[in-house]
């Protein structure tokens, strides 16, 4: 929002006002309000469509930042250790909401937690996946791909591409590339990486996350054949399994990549094999009677039956992608690829 100081002040006394109603009265107060100019009265509309957001942003650095250690322990408030890939996946969420509110509180604990993921988890060679938290020792890895390095912490890394370049942040640069080097030289190793066919799925739901953080800096050579090369043997891989078995926020994670590599050139859309993709996908939406579960996507599919579970993040990607789709099926303008969960 490209506001004034004085209209930021303004925004949020209205804000606070707002607030103190109950959830369903604001947007028909906010209607009634003869708030001018128009613009400021849009802003204060989006504040409040982006409330969750900003409360959630509150929360982890208020409470779930650790300012001693400078990193988010993995649960709140228990003790536990730290991720590499969960530290830089808030790093993105802090800096989106920040771009929304601009509150300078989301930026610096962003960019420090930037600062220490680089300085923290640095293992020469690539970067640890855990650390054991006072200590900052690294844990033991095993072969899930979780608990081990590999090409998909490149998306945990984008929040360092996105502040050096809103900065010139030279370190936090040097890191990116390096990572994205690494990742695109041992991207290949990743798949299948199992002969468990129901392992082989949930990696390729991390080495999607690879593909996304390509996304990043798609006019690169090196990242514009990495995203073709690595669509073609997930569209494969996930096609070929999907009878046996199947998780939706891959079908989401591959449509979403499909829809911005074409959008920034880096790979032409089959938009056949995406459409498909899209009606495999919103196949497993729910509807129920209880909210909780109305709308929500199903997690996946074994054989012909639906796994008895929603999971929140197969939600949220694939609403986002199917939303995406259809944008890109009307002829609208997609949002930035910073707003990629």
């Amino acid at each position: 929002m490209d506001l004034q100081r004085e209209e930021w002040a303004l925004l949020l006394r209205h804000l606070d006002t707002a607030l103190d109603l109950p959830e369903a009265e604001r947007l028909p107060w906010l209607d009634a309000f003869g708030l001018e100019p128009p613009r400021l009265k849009a802003a204060l509309r989006q504040l409040l469509i982006d409330r969750p957001a900003i409360e959630t942003a509150d929360f982890l650095v208020d409470k779930a930042w650790d300012a001693t250690l400078r990193t988010f322990p993995f649960e709140y408030p228990h003790p536990s250790p730290t991720y590499f890939f969960d530290n830089g996946i808030i790093v993105r969420g802090l800096l989106a909401v920040w771009s929304i509110t601009q509150t300078p509180r989301y930026w610096e604990v962003a960019q420090t937690c930037a600062e220490r993921m680089v300085l923290d988890f640095d293992a020469g060679f690539d970067f640890h996946p855990i650390l054991s938290l006072p200590s900052k020792v690294a844990e033991l890895r095993d072969p899930r791909w979780s608990r081990s390095s590999g090409c998909y912490q490149l998306k945990a890394a984008v929040g360092w591409h996105e502040i050096s370049h809103a900065t010139e942040h030279k370190e936090l640069y040097a890191a990116w590339d390096r990572l994205r080097i690494q990742a695109i030289e041992g991207h290949d190793e990743f798949l299948p990486g199992h002969t468990d066919q129901e392992r082989v799925v949930d990696r390729l739901h991390a080495y999607c996350y690879f593909l996304e953080a390509l996304l990043a800096t798609p006019q690169n050579p090196e990242c514009s054949r990495a995203i073709a090369v690595g669509t073609q043997r997930v569209a494969y891989l996930l096609h070929k399994i999907a009878p046996a078995f199947v998780r939706s926020d891959v079908y989401a994670q591959l449509l979403r990549i499909r829809i911005y590599a074409d959008h920034t050139g880096a790979l032409p859309l089959d938009v056949h094999t995406a459409a498909l993709e899209a009606e495999q996908l919103a196949a497993f939406q729910l509807t129920s009677t209880d909210a909780r579960i109305d709308g929500g996507f199903c997690f996946g599919r074994q054989g012909e039956q639906m796994l008895p579970y929603v999971n929140p993040v197969s939600t949220d990607f694939a609403v986002q992608a199917l939303h995406l789709w259809h944008l890109r099926q009307s002829g609208l303008p997609l949002p930035p690829f910073a707003g990629l969960v």
